[in-house]
């Protein structure tokens, strides 16, 4: 009889994760805007209810309120950010053909600086050289070409609609969830018992104070990274020093981005153009910002996020090997959350060996 007990209560188990992994296996991918929305409902619910306690608002008020003080802020980031690709779009274009010209310039000088630098040497080493520049030209030549081919461009704008369509539904499905989430939250305890209930609170708070130590970990080294952006950008490129430190530190708030989405292309816009002292100058410095970057992070998280810096930075590391480069914030909070559900006792762990 006992037997059988346990046996019903594995199954049980059993059925609920499998249901679970096909949620996330088949449910999951195709549900990501419904999925961002929920939890951009979950971040913003604290201001909702901040609103409402300071203004005396019922909750549709407050919601309709942060909902559209929310909209506002998007569709300006998406105008400016669309208008000012537009206008880079134009300007590249405008710029190409005197590009093209010093890269033509570029590869007469390379070509005489290696007969110079390598007069004396056996035919055979100086043909190998230039064979390997011009293999080199060539592949940089043809993933240019593959970039700009017609099957990416005609992906891209096929994929306009379908951005579209997610950012629509993205935006009813934020605003319905804001109104209800409430309710819902009332639902989704009625299907548990009064102890899974207090352990699903315990971790909803545990994971609530990761969520705000983690987006308090990033703004603080950011902030580590505008200063030595800013000191390095001084002292390399003063008249686009404020500017880039301003653009370079709003980048690098979003995780998954970061310093280095400015500085590559910058460095190798200046490596192609001939200006190999300040490309160097700039890779130096990404070089550096990834090492604030990497060594600050983990310690602010640890100690924001209440777990030890080596824990973070084994997350991160396993994540990132795991996951790409989702894995650098999917790795440390399946670690929180394996933490706060053994906490609350959902999972225990009491053995030795």
């Amino acid at each position: 009889m006992l037997n059988k007990i346990f046996l019903k209560k594995y199954l049980k188990y059993f059925f609920l994760l499998l249901i679970l992994l096909l949620i996330a296996i088949f449910i999951l991918p195709v549900s990501v805007p419904i999925v961002l929305a929920l939890l951009t409902a979950i971040i913003i619910e604290p201001i909702v209810k901040f609103t409402q306690k300071t203004f005396k608002w019922n909750r549709k008020l407050a919601v309709i309120t942060n909902f559209s003080f929310f909209l506002l802020i998007i569709s300006a980031g998406l105008y400016f950010g669309i208008t000012k690709l537009i206008t880079q779009l134009i300007y590249t274009t405008k710029i190409i053909p005197n590009y093209l010209n010093n890269l033509t310039g570029m590869w007469i000088d390379i070509q005489n600086n290696l007969f110079k630098y390598t007069e004396g040497l056996p035919a055979e080493v100086v043909l190998s050289i230039q064979n390997k520049l011009e293999d080199t030209l060539v592949s940089l030549k043809d993933s240019l070409l593959d970039l700009l081919s017609y099957s990416n461009i005609t992906s891209l704008l096929t994929n306009i609609p379908n951005f579209l369509v997610s950012f629509i539904v993205f935006i009813v499905a934020l605003f319905l969830f804001m109104l209800d989430l409430e309710q819902l939250r009332i639902k989704l305890f009625q299907y548990f018992s009064e102890s899974t209930a207090e352990k699903v609170r315990f971790m909803a708070k545990g994971i609530k104070k990761v969520v705000i130590g983690f987006l308090k970990a990033q703004v603080l080294a950011s902030f580590f990274i505008l200063a030595a952006t800013l000191i390095g950008l001084l002292l390399i490129a003063p008249k686009y020093a404020i500017v880039m430190s301003i653009i370079i530190w709003i980048i690098d708030i979003i995780p998954i981005l970061g310093s280095i989405i400015i500085l590559a292309p910058w460095a190798l816009y200046h490596f192609l153009t001939g200006d190999v002292v300040l490309g160097t100058k700039l890779t130096i410095l990404a070089v550096i910002l990834i090492i604030i970057r990497r060594t600050v992070e983990p310690k602010l998280m640890g100690s924001q996020m209440g777990i030890s810096p080596l824990a973070v930075l084994i997350a991160m590391f396993v994540g990132a090997k795991l996951f790409g480069i989702l894995g650098f914030i999917i790795g440390p909070i399946i670690v929180i959350l394996f933490i706060t559900a053994k906490e609350s006792g959902m999972i225990k762990l009491n053995f030795k060996v």
